[in-house]
């Protein structure tokens, strides 16, 4: 229990950091797309691309984070009329149902379409880079959401 929570703070600072990193990096390459574009009448290619993948893994990254901070979006009207038993079991619940679902479709699912991907030696078109690379964040973001998940049942526990 207290290595899961001390992971859990260590995961959460890296993963901070690492999302401040990637948005400080897409408000530079916005800026430079519209200095670019206005000031010099040139728009590089690989800025609109690098701003679609930042955005991308940004999302996806925040996700998984917003998991372990229990402030991801709910309807809990429901949940809020059951008993604190009742609310233990249901909490439970739903995280094994995320669970299941990170499980299937981001890491199974993920991690294949990183394996095709990157079989088949897919380059993204302005910036050259395998796309496998740039999928990989789907089956990094279900393993962190699969470990926020097991936290989050036990704290429940």
């Amino acid at each position: 229990m207290i290595l899961l929570g001390k992971a859990y703070q260590t995961i959460n600072r890296v993963l901070e950091k690492f999302m401040v990193i990637i948005f400080s990096l897409l408000i530079v390459d916005v800026l430079a797309q519209v200095f670019s574009r206005y000031l010099l009448s040139y728009s590089p290619s690989f800025t609109e691309e690098f701003a679609r993948f930042s955005l991308i893994w940004l999302s996806l990254l925040g996700m998984a984070y917003l998991t372990g901070q229990r402030e991801h979006l709910t309807m809990d009207y429901v949940y809020q009329k059951f008993s604190e038993q009742n609310k233990k079991k249901a909490t439970i619940f739903i995280e094994s149902i995320i669970i299941l679902f990170a499980t299937v479709v981001m890491l199974i699912g993920g991690g294949n379409l990183v394996y095709i991907t990157l079989d088949l030696g897919q380059l993204s078109s302005a910036l050259q880079i395998p796309l496998g690379y740039v999928y990989m964040v789907v089956p990094v973001s279900g393993l962190l959401i699969v470990f926020y998940s097991i936290h989050n049942i036990s704290k429940v526990s």
